[in-house]
C-alpha cells in the first residue's frame, strides 16, 4: 500500500513540476488565450496541492483512529479480521 502511495506522490510531484516548467517556458508568450490558460493551470496546480494535502491529512487521521480502535478493542479487531478472512477464503474457494 505504501508503495502505491509513494508512486502516486511521485507522479503528482512530477506532474506539478512539468506544469511549472510549462508555465515558465510560456512566460514570454503574449496573448490573451495563453495568459488565461496559464492562470487556469496555475490555479489547478494550487488546488491540486491543497487536495493532496487534505487527502494525506485524512489518511493519517484514519490510520490513527484505526490504531486507537484496535488498541482499545483488540479481541474485537481479531474477530473482525478472522471473519473477513474466512469470508474472502469462502468466496475465493467458491469461485474456483
Amino acid at each position: 500500500m505504501k508503495k502505491h502511495a509513494t508512486q502516486a506522490h511521485h507522479d503528482l510531484h512530477s506532474l506539478a513540476e512539468d506544469a511549472k516548467a510549462l508555465l515558465t517556458a510560456t512566460s514570454d508568450v503574449a496573448g490573451e488565450k495563453v495568459a488565461e490558460a496559464r492562470k487556469r493551470l496555475s490555479d489547478a496546480i494550487e488546488k491540486g496541492k491543497e487536495t493532496w494535502s487534505n487527502v494525506q491529512e485524512k489518511a493519517v487521521e484514519s490510520a490513527k483512529a484505526t490504531d486507537e480502535m484496535i488498541h482499545e478493542h483488540p479481541y474485537r479487531a481479531i474477530g473482525i479480521a478472522l471473519g473477513v478472512g474466512a469470508l474472502v477464503g469462502y468466496l475465493l474457494g467458491r469461485r474456483n
